[in-house]
């Protein structure tokens, strides 16, 4: 390792060096440790900031002699110069590289090694300085806001007239409880004035009645560490393992209380938080019953495929929404699904309090995920309790659908023992209210999930999907799969779960399934399923423009009108090659099944009918990782069968994965030496791709293709086609129309070769 490189260059010689870029220059210090070196190692550079001043050291040592104080001589200014401008551009210079500067410089080459080695311990240590200087700056930060809260918890306002409290330290349950009766006064005194005007004669208000008794603090629903409970009119009780949501009534709409006119950075705070509470806690009960209520409210439709869509009337009638009113121009979309997954509660709820995992769970449906805030960890350990805020990014794979763009609160409860919920909501209605109004695309209402654990380490999930979204953005094409709920519904949150859980097993598993090749290393599946979820991710950021990469849209004429071009600079990537990006990518329909032209893409034996770098000839398939037990959810590395020269160093990487919610074709050209390194477990990080591929999706119910004057046929598949190239090696360059040309041939060729191979050109 270098590092220890770097410890033993400055350990030796009677140089000390301090940790802070200085060099402590003491012969003593060399006799009393009896060092002793040859002839050969009579000089060494020095390190530290007197490098920058032009210093070098020579040493002599003399074989079976006393150790002399050595003597040091100075690097002149142009060797400085010089090395310090090798140095900006590659700061680990190898060895011929060390043996030119040498010979360039006049210095022996093991003076230019520990240079190096020297300069960069240097930067270390100032960078380290750097970092422990922001580092302090955020913590003072930190510490300055922990003392504004504690002092505003200290000093609360009364929020019905302004001024302070007079009692002492107010908890979260209390304050809520204080701004629902102001809001219920405001809402009452507003009914006495309307029924005064009807009824002809004032109305008393009942304002001069003693307020009732504070409620008893012990919780039938603790949220947190802090004891929240109580906060909105629902009492919602443990509930048994077979029946969710009993002794649930419906929650009172959040209401945008008044807010106090003292500006107290952390009542504003604390007063955003107790809202978010209490839209959390109204979710979760409508979650809940959702999940357990059927018929009426939930209906069997044929138009869905059989699949339960949500009696819209019966929900309006019997559930008060607790985010408002529909917005104008939108649209409802809600389904829910049940499934058997190989996953315990627990772990799948710690999946989906945490973005990162939450986001590599459902590769294809979230583009990207974080968590902005976090308003409760949970109590006790556990997830139970937990609440924050998040964001994220929610796609179909095509470029006629638009991503999602969601910010909403995530809150985890635990209903029983091996009984868990998750509920997620929109949280632009309080952001709205607040004075910060943003458009949104969607809007997402209490969704989730309710898991309870079963047998031998299953769980049973039932998945509850509901939103409002701007239809008008979605072409023509795909709206009938996303409006029946096909495109972002619950079924494909399920299966893809069901696909991911079963991919985890089987990976976790010390059996190698049969057909696998054993020439491939534990890690090396390890680091081929890595780099594969990358070209996968990558993939699927090229064809929805999500905020992964930086994307231009381009607008030209000469493009179909379909076809979606984008580009951007990769530059510091180490697995991207350098240069200019070009994506491009379209979405088709087809009169054939989804397994039909899955099977087809997939198929390396038939990839030389569209695949241009097959060069007229079948593939063949060089090694193979199965990720479940459907044969189409693997991970292959493919080799043309009749290589050409100029790509004698090229191979394919392929990853495929399939459930009844669609499918995937991704794939990539790769070095063959950088594969060799992967398959014996290296790291994958600096294998350089650009992804293409297919994505699949059956087409929506009701969705016919162009008659032409003919029958309209049914039952067919939407095909996304997407390339990502490299048209220029230099991230400076201008892009070309010819560039752009290329690439929109090759999708126009490719899909015109899927329709022949097929049959369906007409």
């Amino acid at each position: 390792m270098e590092g220890h490189g770097e410890v033993t260059a400055r350990g030796t010689g009677d140089q000390n060096y301090d940790g802070n870029g200085n060099n402590n220059n003491n012969g003593a210090g060399v006799s009393s440790i009896g060092v002793r070196r040859s002839r050969e190692d009579e000089h060494e550079s020095r390190s530290g900031s007197e490098n920058l001043d032009g210093a070098s050291g020579d040493e002599q040592d003399i074989a079976d002699l006393p150790p002399r104080k050595k003597r040091y001589h100075r690097h002149t200014p142009q060797q400085i110069q010089e090395l310090e401008a090798v140095f900006k551009e590659c700061p680990h210079p190898d060895e011929k590289q060390r043996l030119e500067l040498s010979k360039k410089l006049c210095l022996e080459t093991r003076q230019v090694k520990f240079w190096f080695q020297n300069r960069r311990t240097q930067m270390k240590t100032q960078l380290e300085r750097h970092e422990n200087s922001i580092l302090r700056q955020e913590n003072d930060k930190l510490r300055a806001e922990n003392m504004s809260i504690r002092e505003a918890m200290r000093n609360p306002i009364c929020t019905n007239c302004g001024g302070p409290a007079m009692i002492g330290d107010i908890s979260m349950e209390e304050q809520h409880l204080r701004i629902e009766n102001a809001r219920l006064k405001d809402e009452l005194d507003r009914v006495c004035t309307l029924a005064s005007k009807f009824l002809g004669r004032p109305v008393s208000s009942l304002s001069t009645l003693s307020a009732p008794p504070m409620p008893n603090s012990s919780l039938e629903l603790a949220v947190g560490n802090n004891g929240y409970g109580h906060l909105t009119t629902v009492t919602t009780s443990s509930l048994p393992l077979g029946d969710f949501g009993s002794g649930i009534s419906n929650a009172m709409p959040v209401v945008s209380p008044t807010k106090s006119t003292a500006n107290v950075t952390g009542m504003e705070r604390s007063f955003e938080r107790s809202m978010y509470l209490e839209l959390a806690l109204a979710a979760m009960d409508e979650l809940v019953k959702l999940a357990q209520t059927d018929e009426p409210l939930w209906l069997r439709s044929m138009d869905a495929g059989g699949r339960e869509v949500l009696n819209h009337e019966e929900y309006n009638r019997s559930i008060t929404s607790c985010i408002g009113l529909k917005p104008n121009g939108f649209v409802p979309e809600a389904t829910r699904e049940n499934g058997m997954v190989i996953i315990n509660s627990l772990a799948l709820v710690e999946t989906l309090m945490d973005a990162n995992r939450w986001a590599e769970m459902f590769p294809g449906m979230i583009a990207r995920a974080s968590t902005t805030d976090v308003i409760s960890s949970g109590m006790g350990g556990t997830r139970n309790g937990a609440l924050q805020v998040m964001h994220a990014e929610l796609q179909v794979l095509s470029p006629l659908v638009p991503v999602r763009v969601v910010n909403f609160l995530r809150f985890c409860k635990q209903h029983a023992e091996g009984v868990w919920a998750v509920v997620d909501v929109s949280i632009d209605c309080i952001r709205e209210s607040s004075g910060s109004p943003t458009y949104v695309n969607c809007r997402r209402l209490p969704s989730g999930c309710v898991v309870q654990d079963m047998p031998n380490g299953y769980s049973k999930v039932t998945w509850v999907e509901h939103a409002e979204y701007d239809e008008s953005s979605i072409h023509q094409l795909f709206r009938s799969l996303v409006s029946s709920g096909m495109g972002f519904g619950a079924q494909r949150w399920i299966t893809t779960l069901q696909r991911q859980c079963e991919c985890l097993a089987i990976l976790m598993s010390s059996n190698i399934p049969s057909g696998e090749h054993t020439a491939i290393t534990a890690s090396g599946h390890r680091s081929m399923l890595k780099l594969a979820q990358r070209m996968t991710n990558n993939f699927c950021a090229g064809v929805c423009a999500s905020t992964v990469h930086k994307w231009n849209k381009l607008n030209i004429g000469n493009v179909d009108e379909d076809v979606r071009v984008m580009t951007r600079k990769s530059i510091d990537d180490p697995g991207e090659p350098p240069g200019i990006v070009l994506s491009a990518a379209t979405s088709v329909w087809l009169p054939v099944s989804p397994q039909r032209l899955f099977d087809f893409l997939r198929d390396e034996r038939l990839r030389s009918e569209w695949d241009i770098l097959s060069n007229g000839g079948p593939m063949q398939e060089m090694a193979h990782i199965a990720k479940g037990q459907d044969q189409g959810n693997c991970v292959s590395l493919l080799r043309a069968g009749a290589m050409n020269p100029n790509q004698s160093s090229m191979l394919i990487l392929q990853e495929t994965c399939t459930d009844s919610s669609g499918s995937l074709v991704v794939y990539a050209p790769v070095d063959i030496p950088a594969m060799h390194v992967v398959m014996n477990g290296g790291d994958s990080a600096y294998v350089a791709l650009l992804p293409s591929g297919f994505a699949i999706v059956p087409d929506g119910p009701g969705l016919r293709g162009p008659s032409n004057g003919g029958p309209q046929r049914v039952g067919g598949s939407l095909l996304t086609v997407a390339f990502q190239i490299l048209v220029n090696s230099l991230p400076t360059a201008k892009l070309t129309v010819e560039s752009v040309e290329t690439v929109n041939n090759l999708i126009s060729c490719t899909v015109q070769k899927i329709k022949a191979a097929l049959n369906c050109e007409s």
